[in-house]
């Protein structure tokens, strides 16, 4: 199966400290840190486009005209036999209240199926859900587990917020190495907030 996803195109900006040693290079790190704690917010807009497989074609075709119950009715029956892209698509739909009244709660249901099975994206929206505490109870230990899943099968958004857990020591112990590791990595895929 084909887990790719669309995401909003960023602008590519150089990693810039990576590597460096000593106090500035942690006192980058730190205020890089401490300005991007807001923008987990915007990174589920990102990793909130349903994924394409063949099997879902006539779903993923409505969904991009806007035609949700259609979409929908493509995709519930093959996430409901498993099929681990249409549960991350009915996830997807519920998160953004595609067709379906938007209920945060259902959304983690089907993103968790997915996640389970290795859907990188739909790791990382888990991630990002017990990060910020939506649908669920707020757990970053929990967060942890799913960003460093995701950043694993390469997510640059999961690398860069599993850097910021490190750098910042939410549910993890600060490690200003690890957060760098993880940081370059997303930098290194052209992300452009790492």
């Amino acid at each position: 199966m084909d887990h790719q996803m669309k995401t909003a195109d960023c602008d590519r900006v150089a990693h810039n400290g990576a590597g460096k040693s000593g106090p500035s290079a942690l006192a980058r790190l730190s205020s890089r840190i401490k300005r991007y704690l807001i923008l987990p917010l915007i990174f589920l807009s990102l990793a909130s486009s349903p994924s394409f497989s063949v099997e879902s074609n006539k779903g993923w075709a409505a969904y991009e005209r806007g035609d949700y119950a259609t979409a929908l009715r493509e995709w519930r029956p093959l996430a409901e036999q498993g099929n681990a892209d249409a549960q991350f698509n009915v996830g997807v739909m519920h998160a953004k209240g595609h067709g379906v009244p938007q209920d945060d709660k259902v959304a983690v249901n089907w993103y968790r199926l997915a996640a389970e099975q290795g859907v990188a994206k739909a790791q990382f929206n888990l991630a990002l859900v017990y990060d910020l505490g939506k649908g669920v109870p707020q757990d970053y230990n929990v967060a942890v587990k799913w960003y460093r899943l995701a950043a694993e099968q390469g997510v640059a958004e999961a690398q860069h917020n599993l850097g910021l857990m490190y750098g910042i020591g939410r549910g993890v112990p600060q490690d200003y190495k690890a957060a760098e590791k993880w940081l370059r990595l997303a930098a290194e895929q052209g992300y452009a907030l790492a």
